[in-house]
């Protein structure tokens, strides 16, 4: 047993990078042969700003999006589902702040035919007046979920509080009961008709040996160029300036509350961000985290209260949330601002390491898959940065140092402007204020 070898720590990550080039019709085609990898995942990623929606149709490109493989080119809604059937393929689509994603998955021998379809999904949708109205009916009815679901609706007044009213990243990106209702046929036309392929970016990942991969894509995508101008750049959300704000949404007779703590933040290609997801994993990453060695395995106030990053693709924030029992929500809430504050007085060696160890050791084995792959370099091309991003993230974690993951927890501890509990209002409200945390405002549904 003596003779045993010792286990020694893996060695650095080599991450896998694609081969780019450019299609015609000026799209980033970025390639990643991956042997073994029989189902093909593509990703469509066309610059949108939401910015640029009318007020009143806020959610209008979310709902287009939704709209895309509901009927395309010569087929009906039906005819198109069955025609992806027929590929054994998956098409989706969704919208967020900096671009239109499309996402494919097929199998190796049907990708030409099912890339076709997605340009017919991206380039000729038709957008059948009984789809529109069923999409939207939908969308009224998952407003109705969000609504009834706390985290959701935490959720969603945490980022009407954190951001600026002005600004886009105020409001849902799907939209609102009086923005979904104003949507019509024409406006989601409209929007459709402003996209272009300019500035965008195609994934193709998996097994790809033997296929022509740019005569497929020609062919296809690369037919299509848009009618609309480049998309404007994303700016950063604007955070709000009016001081913190905390909000409790009644939930007459709840018997848990639902705690959500939000803070501006850097993005993804801030040059400190290596230091913020080593940080939030210490706070509030595992069940041994800090927020968690209090509030659940101390106190039993919790099953789990989680901190997060929260990129953009400009900026971002840092959010704390989960839920408690109804009566210790003020004791809880206290106890949770003063181990967010306490971040100042510094992380040991020891305990950075267990962040940095996690999250560098994780990582490497979240590339096993073309769909997760395929999934990370379109958020690359959406939040512009360089394909090695991530190797380099991993490898700046690394060099760490303890003060640096200091500076990063009280840099957004110290910006904390927006605390949100969804619960018994009459059961929690007096003790909540008897925190001196700030002005209590109570919302109902």
């Amino acid at each position: 047993m003596s003779d045993r070898p010792g286990v020694e720590p893996p060695g650095p990550w080599l991450q896998p990078l694609p081969t780019e080039e450019t299609l015609s019709n000026g799209v980033r085609l970025l390639r990643m042969h991956l042997p073994g990898q029989q189902v093909i995942s593509a990703r469509l990623m066309v610059p949108v700003t939401l910015a640029d929606e009318e007020r009143v149709h806020e959610g209008v490109s979310v709902m287009m999006a939704r709209l895309l493989d509901e009927g395309a080119g010569d087929l009906d809604a039906e005819a198109f589902a069955a025609a992806l059937e027929r590929h054994g393929a998956a098409l989706g689509a969704s919208a967020v702040e900096g671009g239109l994603s499309v996402d494919l998955d097929v199998p190796v021998r049907h990708l030409s035919g099912a890339l076709r379809l997605m340009a017919d999904a991206v380039g000729r949708p038709t957008f059948p007046e009984d789809e529109v109205r069923r999409v939207l009916r939908n969308r009224l009815a998952e407003i109705d979920y969000e609504t009834a679901s706390a985290p959701h609706r935490a959720g969603r007044e945490l980022i009407a509080t954190l951001w600026d009213p002005a600004s886009r990243a105020a409001r849902p990106a799907a939209g609102t009961p009086s923005t979904i209702g104003a949507l019509t046929r024409s406006a989601i036309v409209e929007r459709h008709a402003a996209l272009a392929a300019a500035g965008g970016a195609l994934v193709i990942a998996g097994d790809l040996q033997g296929i022509d991969v740019r005569e497929a894509v020609e062919g296809s995508v690369g037919e299509w160029t848009g009618s609309g101008t480049a998309a404007a750049e994303p700016a950063a959300a604007l955070p709000r300036l009016d001081g913190h704000t905390v909000v409790v949404v009644d939930r007459p007779g709840s018997v848990q509350s639902e705690l959500a703590i939000g803070a501006p933040a850097p993005g993804r290609a801030d040059p400190s961000w290596a230091a913020y997801p080593v940080m939030a994993y210490l706070l509030g990453g595992s069940p041994g985290a800090r927020i968690d060695a209090v509030l659940r395995e101390d106190k039993g106030y919790t099953y789990g209260i989680r901190a997060a990053m929260r990129p953009r693709a400009l900026g971002g924030s840092f959010a704390v949330t989960g839920s408690v029992r109804t009566e210790v929500t003020a004791e809880a809430l206290d106890l949770l601002r003063g181990i967010l504050a306490d971040t100042v007085k510094g992380f040991s060696r020891a305990e950075l390491a267990t962040g940095v160890d996690f999250i560098t050791r994780a990582t490497p084995g979240r590339w096993a898959t073309a769909d997760v792959i395929a999934d990370e370099l379109s958020a690359l091309t959406l939040e512009r940065l360089p394909m090695d991003f991530p190797s380099l993230t991993l490898r700046a974690m690394r060099r760490l140092a303890p003060d640096q993951v200091t500076e990063a927890a009280a840099a957004v501890a110290s910006s904390v402007c927006s605390t949100v509990i969804v619960g018994d209002a009459d059961a929690i409200i007096d003790d909540v204020r008897a925190l001196g945390i700030g002005e209590v405002h109570v919302v109902t549904d």
